[in-house]
């Protein structure tokens, strides 16, 4: 790295980017160092002129109260490349720090919310490397970037308007992307331990256990939930058709494993936030995401001038079109649920006609087709869901995400269980709902198994990735021209999406289809690992935004094991050995409908006191939550006494 004291010639010492130009500098005495890490590179467009580029480098490096970032920029090969590699000064990273609420290893050992004022008494100050991890650094520099907002009315040169036009408190990021100047943000991997990490991640001979402490990403949620994947199958009798006892036993289990299984991942959840100090994040008081758009004023609680957008005019857009618009999709669920029945009853004639092998193949057409629709279906609706969100207009990036994130859970649970709950609970056709699930599982593994794993493996094997041929002496600018041209990973959104789908179809009808579990277990052991080989061989590195929890997910979750409950009582219900078992022993339809209703409740009841038994977190960091707020209240009080005495 170079010293920011002497004229900067390049991004490192061991390898330099060839040209004249240098690091921005920095006017705090602390911030000035002789390395500098490389954080995120802004590819620009092919065509960009240097005037615009070098405007964009000043707004990146102003201070903050100018509309800047307050970052280091370097223009990479030269002024007329179309790069930029940003990098953080010590302060901006404390700063942001204490801003997004993270808590750090207090003097004491104790994790404690960072306090820029009180800096010097947290481990490993000094050293920004130790101090937050390059996730952490890496976000810091995206949540700044982000946070850039025009302090007037303005142009930017070099782009003609009305593409260049920048209205005031208008975010500067989200402009020059919609205008083309900017083509891609990326976070800048180290080659070396991203290689030891895909060696641990998806090399190991381990089935279980991932690397936490190394990949912090939200995706390792997956991995709790895989291990509880493996639920036994019930006995059956000679005949193949599952005994009372069988179907009993597997729906209590059922019943018994959901709740356990999320009152234990909660309580990981809780330690895991803690561990990476992620438990105490502050949002409601920021700037505003960089899409929120609105008329300029006052925000009446932090006083701060930011766009303002009356909240009745988000509520009638969500009333008004975003709720009408789902429930158009949810009539295309409809139907195709229609018309699943109408061929799946024409092809069924068609084999009791015939009897041939040819058409007892085509008794499996219909699921088939039916499971491409509902795909491509739910392709296009994820598009416009995000559209309607974007046009609902929400001010924090959570509040955003919730509505997302709702919209979409309530389409995919439609689209994905409601012909399985029609066939199960109005046509009562078991065989056919085994028939259906067992198209699903084994259909949807073939599928995953080739776009996870095949697809992966050619494109690595005869398409030469971008840094196959790249030699650790190679000019700097090469590394990172060729981390720049890997593809952008597409998110866990869709990930989520699919456990919780398996979630839903193991805890809702396992009882019904036992292979349900192995099938699954088998397709989440192969794709954790090419999961893993993507995000380290294949894309680009993501950003990775602190959480404290599951958010909107959690509750998807827990409202399908409740179901799961009521599901497994009327499929033990509608058993053919149990319909059997009440026609002798003479009881009425009533009188059984009347004890299913009580002993769903009393299952129910059994759910609930089982989760009220098990702590949402541990007793350790429920202590250590109540310390951090207890010191909060502390240092405010004698914040409050020190300015009451200087008045005085």
């Amino acid at each position: 790295m170079t010293s920011q004291k002497e004229p900067q010639e390049g991004l490192s010492a061991p390898a330099k980017v060839t040209g004249p130009s240098s690091w921005s500098r920095v006017s705090c005495p602390c911030c000035i160092s002789s390395h500098i890490e490389p954080l995120v590179l802004i590819q620009l467009a092919e065509n960009i002129q240097p005037i615009t580029k070098q405007w964009i480098m000043s707004v990146i490096s102003a201070p903050v109260k100018a509309g800047g970032a307050q970052l280091l920029v370097h223009p990479g090969e030269d002024m007329k490349g179309d790069m930029i590699v940003v990098a953080a000064p010590r302060c901006t990273l404390l700063r942001v720090t204490e801003d997004l609420g993270l808590c750090k290893t207090y003097q004491d050992g104790n994790m404690t919310a960072f306090s820029f004022e009180d800096r010097d008494n947290f481990c490993n100050i000094d050293d920004m490397q130790q101090f937050l991890t390059l996730a952490e650094r890496q976000y810091i520099v995206k949540h700044e970037l982000d946070s850039m907002r025009a302090r007037e009315d303005q142009r930017i040169p070099g782009i003609p308007a009305p593409k260049g036009k920048l209205k005031a408190r208008e975010s500067i990021l989200q402009k020059l992307e919609k205008a083309g100047v900017i083509r891609n943000i990326t976070p800048l991997h180290k080659q070396k331990l991203l290689s030891a990490l895909g060696k641990q991640w998806y090399s190991h001979k381990s089935l279980w256990g991932q690397p936490l402490g190394t990949n912090t990403h939200t995706g390792c949620v997956s991995i709790s939930y895989l291990k509880n994947f493996n639920a036994p199958a019930p006995p059956k009798d000679d005949d193949d058709t599952p005994s009372v006892s069988s179907y009993m036993v597997q729906a209590v289990f059922s019943m018994l494993w959901s709740t356990v299984f999320m009152e234990l991942w909660k309580r990981r959840s809780a330690a895991l936030s803690y561990r990476w100090g992620t438990f105490n994040l502050a949002e409601q008081f920021q700037e505003p995401r960089p899409g929120f758009h609105g008329e300029l004023g006052t925000n009446p609680v932090t006083g701060r001038l930011e766009p303002l957008f009356p909240e009745w005019k988000r509520r009638l857009r969500i009333g008004l079109v975003s709720v009408p618009v789902v429930g158009v999709f949810l009539g295309l669920v409809v139907m195709g649920m229609a018309g699943f029945y109408f061929f799946e009853r024409l092809i069924s004639n068609w084999h009791k006609a015939s009897g041939s092998y040819f058409t007892a193949v085509l008794l499996y057409l219909p699921s088939i087709a039916h499971i491409v629709y509902t795909n491509v279906l739910g392709n296009i609706y994820r598009n416009v869901a995000l559209k309607l969100t974007e046009a609902e207009n929400h001010r924090e990036e959570s509040s955003f995400d919730y509505h997302h994130t709702t919209k979409v859970l309530v389409f995919t649970f439609f689209n994905n269980f409601a012909v399985l709950f029609h066939i199960a609970f109005f046509k009562e056709d078991m065989p056919l709902l085994r028939k259906r699930l067992s198209s699903l599982l084994i259909v949807t593994q073939v599928v995953n198994q080739f776009t996870e794993v095949v697809v992966p493996f050619l494109v690595d094997r005869f398409l030469t990735s971008a840094d196959r041929n790249l030699k650790e002496d190679d000019p700097e600018v090469d590394h990172l021209q060729a981390q720049g041209s890997l593809p952008a990973f597409p998110g866990l959104f869709a990930e989520y999406i699919e456990l919780l789908v398996q979630f839903g179809y193991l805890s809702l009808f396992s009882c019904v289809y036992p292979l349900t579990a192995p099938l699954l277990l088998l397709n989440n052991l192969t794709e954790i690992r090419t999961d893993a080989y993507k995000l380290c061989k294949l894309f680009n590195k993501p950003f990775s935004a602190p959480v404290a929890n599951m958010g909107v997910w959690q509750t998807a979750f827990e409202v399908l094991s409740f179901i799961s409950v009521m599901s497994n009582c009327w499929l033990l219900l509608l058993s053919p050995r149990v319909k059997d078992l009440t026609e002798d022993a003479g009881l009425s339809s009533s009188k059984v409908l009347v004890i299913a209703v009580i002993v769903e409740h009393a299952l129910i009841m059994v759910k609930m006191i089982l989760a009220f038994m098990i702590p949402d977190e541990p007793d350790w960091v429920r202590i250590k939550r109540e310390q951090i707020e207890y010191h909060s209240m502390q240092a405010l009080k004698k914040q409050v006494t020190l300015a009451t005495n200087v008045n005085c």
